[in-house]
């Protein structure tokens, strides 16, 4: 994934974080490009971005690395106790 900043005097940067078990949160850009090179327009100031690459909105996240991760403590625990 790569990200561009807005253009013009007055870019702002880009800044991206890492949410533990969950997507990559990108302010400022303009345009994501994903893995296959596809260009994606930001609209929002801050979009995030899928990790886990199960989402139904690629490359954007929808939510479904939550009810990835409670399947998988449900099988942990079944396989536990």
């Amino acid at each position: 994934m790569t990200a561009a900043p807005a253009a013009g005097a007055g870019r702002r940067p880009v800044v991206v974080t890492a949410c533990p078990d969950g997507p990559v949160l990108v302010r400022g850009a303009d345009v994501v490009q994903d893995q296959d090179g596809t260009s994606h327009v930001v609209t929002r100031p801050v979009v995030a971005v899928c990790t886990c690459r199960r989402s139904g909105r690629m490359p954007w996240c929808d939510g479904t690395h939550k009810a990835v991760e409670r399947a998988k403590r449900r099988k942990e625990q079944q396989q536990d106790g």
